[in-house]
């Protein structure tokens, strides 16, 4: 937005465009409004907007705008509290000589939003969570997106193909605050689409989140959802086998699964010569496996593949192999980059924050380096290719 359109939605904007803020001290209220524009509910299609350093009279608040406080209001949008991820900018901006930070905030292709679990909407100068019926318009609005391949309905599947059980008892209370469940008087399928696991409208049939995350049997509908775990006893796929396993099922349990077979074939080594008294050490750490096996899950492609995710468990190194190549913003030249991140499946990527995968985005990489580097382990390598990304993680020397 030039600073011409911002002057005049600061001045004689309409309300539910335009928010004013004094100071970004409420760090809470501005996530509020961000989730309520993205959300867009009276279907403006056009991006609210955030000032910060307006008093609510119009009058400028003299905030001192740094860079530490644009990167803040910045990595709003990626920290797991806003989901799936609002798009946003934010820029430093001099508006009738008041000096100020302006976030701008562009309508959601897949609604409704959530911060920490609450659905916030602006309507003219009200700003406040969703009732269902609200919140049921904002679902409708998504049959009209070109929505990404994890929103995507699978005409094959049906309401049936997906485990209600553990939709209601494991994932809706690690989605939503308690008190939207306890108020909520909406049904399971009302809630399903909420969620984006099913598709809005009257016809509806799961959607590709959906059928991976509480799906009985992802797999019918993608042959490459599941993890494909070997253990040889060598250094070379030659080498005899110890265990081999084939992990599916919905995501949710997958995960679970995943970490006990880790944590089964972990090891732990015993250094007595580096310090005075004797150290004990595994010889991977176990949460560099859980930061890289889970980002394989989660940025691989689904689409126009049967390939599932290989973890191949040699004597002296892992290789982690996640189908699809680089997506967005991250090439082959700035793959594991701080700060360097995008989604090709940001509702996935929401799934999995919620259940407790995730703590913060964008930084599953850096953990598993630290972790490896504080265990003594070599540097964790990435062989970047067109249709795959490969980890290979070695043992301590």
């Amino acid at each position: 937005m030039t600073d011409q359109e911002l002057t005049e939605l600061l001045k004689h904007g309409e309300a539910d465009r335009v928010e004013r803020k004094q100071s970004a001290a409420d760090t809470g209220d501005i996530r509020q409004a961000i989730c309520a524009f993205a959300n867009d509910l009276p279907d403006h299609r056009k991006p609210g907007v955030v000032f910060i350093g307006v008093k609510d009279n119009g009058e400028c608040a003299n905030l001192q705008v740094t860079d530490q406080l644009l990167l803040n209001l910045a990595g709003m949008r990626s920290d797991g509290n806003i989901l799936p991820f609002p798009s946003i900018t934010v820029q430093k901006c001099t508006l009738n000589r008041c000096e100020m930070a302006v976030v701008i905030v562009e309508p959601s292709d897949a609604p409704p939003v959530r911060y920490n679990g609450r659905c916030w909407i602006r309507v003219g100068p009200r700003r406040g969570t969703t009732t269902a019926a609200e919140e049921a318009r904002l679902a409708e609005k998504r049959r009209h997106r070109d929505l990404p391949f994890d929103l995507r309905p699978v005409r094959s599947a049906s309401i049936n193909d997906l485990d209600l059980e553990l939709f209601t008892r494991r994932y809706l209370p690690a989605s939503l605050a308690p008190e939207v469940i306890e108020a909520n008087s909406r049904s399971g399928e009302e809630q399903l689409k909420a969620l984006r696991f099913l598709t809005p409208g009257e016809a509806t049939v799961p959607t590709v989140v959906g059928c991976l995350v509480v799906g009985k049997d992802p797999t019918v509908f993608l042959p490459g959802a599941y993890i494909q775990f070997l253990r040889i006893d060598g250094t070379s796929l030659t080498d005899p086998i110890k265990d081999q396993d084939r992990i599916s099922g919905p995501l949710i349990d997958v995960l679970g699964r995943l970490d006990d077979k880790l944590e089964a074939h972990l090891s732990q080594a015993t250094d007595i010569t580096s310090q005075d008294r004797e150290v004990v050490r595994p010889d991977y750490p176990l949460a560099a496996l859980q930061q890289i096996t889970r980002n394989a899950v989660l940025h691989r492609t689904y689409e126009s593949t049967n390939a599932p995710v290989r973890i191949t468990w040699f004597n002296d190194r892992i290789e982690i192999l996640s189908p699809g190549g680089p997506f967005g913003h991250v090439t082959a030249e700035n793959f594991g980059q701080a700060g360097i991140t995008d989604y090709r499946n940001p509702h996935l990527a929401e799934a999995m924050r919620n259940l407790g995968y995730v703590q913060k985005f964008g930084i599953g990489i850096q953990i598993a380096r630290d972790q490896m580097r504080k265990n003594g382990n070599p540097e964790v390598r990435f062989t970047i290719e067109a249709n795959h990304v490969l980890a290979e993680l070695r043992r301590q020397p």
